[in-house]
């Protein structure tokens, strides 16, 4: 039997429950928060001990397996204390709020006989899946490029409820890191390595507010020499579906939901999205739990799982020179270390 638990009891934690409730062979032994109501109810709904420090927890329940559900500048400091611990890490994304702390857990991991994964599980959505297939087998030809999508809306209460989603020092950012990192993960994921990042990002709707930006665009050169744009906004009326196309020499791919393959020769594919019942918000997607499965699958694996923190991290150094294009928070601590003016486009190592 293996043991789990679960590090952070708010929104997202959700999912992750239902899939280890899922599980057969797989014991969930604790939770921990620091939030009294959140806690209180995760170990109702549990039934298992709740905590308020992840450490009394490493110690009292001895998990096999950590959940690391919490904000975005605790993941590297807590996942290291269960790596020190021998236990195997599973960490919402993205992988760290800022991209030094990526790079400690980085070395961290590939030090540590410890499995850890990062949640980029829009990789398993079927329609992700395929369209990765279809580029790979070069039924279409090279890949040209790219263009996506992310225009959603953010009431003020969303950051009144958790203010640490509006600043810094504890999300890291805002849009690029908390929402559209997942498209930007499909993309580069989907057309290759990115190389070369041009881009901007401004707060357009809660400069009041909020610290981070809610309203992005950039420009990626690939390895490849492929080229992608790639839009966003929370300043949107409502959720807009979130698009990419893919342009290659002989079709295109097309991601509204569903997948849609069209060739050359004028035939078209389409490929559905599963659908699966969850308590979780319906944009999370449905391929939680599937990464979740497939994590624990692969715990006895010599090679590290395959969303490790070293391939997040590639979205994470993207959005991250975005920021330091941006110049936000200049003058002072709001925004990302640097020092200087903004630098020139970044041509990062593949």
């Amino acid at each position: 039997m293996t043991r789990t638990a679960i590090i952070g009891c708010g929104d997202v934690s959700v999912v992750h429950l239902e899939a280890v409730e899922a599980l057969d062979g797989v014991e969930l032994v604790g939770v921990c928060d620091t939030d009294a109501a959140a806690l209180a109810s995760a170990v109702e709904r549990c039934g298992v001990a709740g905590f308020t420090d992840h450490r009394a927890l490493l110690a009292r329940a001895r998990p096999d397996v950590v959940h690391i559900c919490t904000p975005h500048h605790q993941h590297v400091p807590v996942a290291l204390d269960f790596l020190d611990a021998g236990v195997h890490v599973l960490l919402e994304k993205p992988v760290a709020h800022r991209l030094d702390q990526a790079e400690r857990l980085v070395e961290a991991a590939e030090r540590s006989g410890s499995r850890v994964g990062v949640c980029f599980q829009n990789r398993y959505n079927r329609t992700a899946q395929t369209a990765r297939d279809v580029i790979e087998s070069g039924d279409l030809g090279a890949v040209l490029g790219a263009t996506a999508s992310v225009l959603w809306t953010r009431a003020p209460d969303y950051y009144r409820a958790k203010p640490w989603r509006g600043r810094w020092d504890t999300a890291g950012g805002g849009l690029l890191i908390n929402q559209a990192i997942h498209t930007l993960d499909l993309v580069q994921w989907l057309v290759g390595d990115v190389v070369g990042v041009e881009g901007t990002a401004s707060t357009r709707l809660y400069r009041d507010l909020i610290e981070v930006e809610d309203t992005a665009e950039m420009l990626l050169t690939h390895a490849s020499g492929a080229r992608s744009l790639v839009f966003g906004s929370l300043a949107n009326v409502v959720h807009a579906p979130v698009t990419i196309d893919i342009t290659a020499e002989r079709g295109t791919l097309s991601f509204r939901g569903d997948l849609t393959i069209t060739h050359q020769d004028g035939r078209v594919e389409s490929v559905a999205e599963r659908k699966a019942p969850s308590h979780g918000r319906s944009y999370w997607g449905v391929s939680h739990e599937a990464l979740i499965r497939d994590f624990y699958a692969r715990l006895d694996d010599d090679e590290p799982f395959w969303i490790s923190p070293r391939e997040a991290t590639k979205s994470l150094r993207i959005l991250t020179d975005v920021y330091a294009q941006s110049a936000l928070g200049s003058g002072g601590s709001a925004g990302p270390e640097r020092s200087g003016a903004a630098p020139p486009p970044l041509r990062l190592p593949n």
